[in-house]
């Protein structure tokens, strides 16, 4: 089970890399990357590839679904399957995530949230001590670390007590979130991918006209970074100073141009307009802030423009007002082949996060 996150392009994945075409000498960027899943299968179909966000935990699941065998041998902890053995086989320490995200949060910060439960909590505190460890000591190269984070945000989420985001979680506990946690290992393809990952602002990433980049940016209000706070405080093993019901860490330097209705199309006419890529394709759909026909209008400035209608998918439904709100949202690509300009002239600098 993977983590549910909002925007998935998990099921229409195929199509938009058959946007892109074969590798043909360039990279694949995948700027706004989530959990990966685009970057995955460009990947899988020989593309380099570049996977970018905001947020370190979505870049982590990136290079988790991107990466091969030949990627990562975990030498010095005797193989991939032994390292998550022994992953499995810690014992458990009431760490912060027990602290302030298990019933045992009550005691701690005066509010009982149940997001894991105690058992779990303190599992998963142990097993990111122990990821840190073999960071700290060299046992565990970068790819390898981002892999390992991958299986336990997973993990986590095979046993987490919320309807689909951990933006607050559920009043009484379900069957799967009273399973105990573990991390089960992923299947590795028969590869090695070359594969760089970055965590930076979207407008920061860089590209040359060798390369298709692929925007999926965030559509809606909906910020990541506070929809998805708890992953990354296991993403990060720390311990920031968190309040409220929910258990927010700070998250506002993450705040994202693309999710606010006033800014959302200067934003991503200036992303466009800002790439060296020989081939834009941008992810949108009809739920978005900006009208697609005034989006389109507006890339038209870029370059040639080309609409592809993707399909329609089930609506993400991580509560029941937004499963009131339709059964299905209309998913399309607008592929721009961009006029060279003076990127410096046009790209100023601009505050926004990469998430999707």
């Amino acid at each position: 089970m993977g983590v549910r996150y909002i925007g998935s392009k998990a099921r229409v994945a195929e199509a938009i890399v058959d946007l892109a075409g074969p590798p043909d000498g360039g990279r694949f960027v995948d700027a706004f990357s989530g959990t990966g899943a685009v970057a995955a299968v460009a990947a899988n179909r020989g593309w380099a590839v570049t996977v970018n966000d905001s947020l370190p935990s979505a870049v982590s699941m990136s290079v988790g679904a991107i990466v091969g065998l030949g990627n990562v041998s975990f030498a010095r902890l005797g193989g991939y399957f032994r390292a998550v053995e022994m992953l499995n086989a810690v014992t458990p320490h009431a760490g912060f995530l027990h602290a302030e995200y298990s019933p045992a949060s009550k005691h701690h910060s005066g509010v009982e949230r149940k997001y894991f439960t105690e058992a779990n909590a303190a599992k998963l505190d142990a097993m990111r001590s122990l990821i840190r460890r073999w960071d700290s000591a060299g046992e565990i190269d970068v790819t390898e670390e981002h892999l390992l984070l991958a299986d336990l945000m997973q993990a986590a989420n095979g046993v987490a007590n919320i309807s689909g985001t951990y933006g607050c979680f559920l009043k009484d506990w379900t069957s799967t979130a009273l399973r105990s946690v573990s991390v089960v290992p992923r299947f590795l393809p028969q590869r090695t991918t070359d594969v760089v990952a970055s965590v930076k602002d979207v407008f920061a990433v860089p590209t040359t006209t060798q390369d298709t980049v692929y925007f999926d940016p965030p559509y809606t209000k909906r910020q990541y970074s506070a929809y998805y706070h708890l992953l990354e405080t296991l993403h990060a093993g720390d311990s920031p100073d968190v309040g409220g019901v929910t258990g927010l860490r700070p998250w506002q330097s993450k705040a994202s141009d693309f999710s606010y209705k006033t800014r959302a199309l200067d934003a991503l006419t200036r992303l466009v307009l800002g790439t060296k890529a020989s081939r834009v394709l941008l992810s949108y759909s009809n739920e978005g802030h900006v009208h697609q026909a005034h989006l389109v209008n507006a890339l038209t400035e870029a370059g040639s423009v080309t609409l592809h209608p993707i399909q329609q998918i089930g609506r993400y439904r991580p509560n029941a007002r937004a499963s009131a709100s339709g059964d299905t949202v209309s998913e399309y690509v607008i592929e721009v082949m961009p006029v060279q300009l003076n990127v410096a002239a046009i790209n100023e600098p601009i505050r926004s996060a990469a998430t999707a």
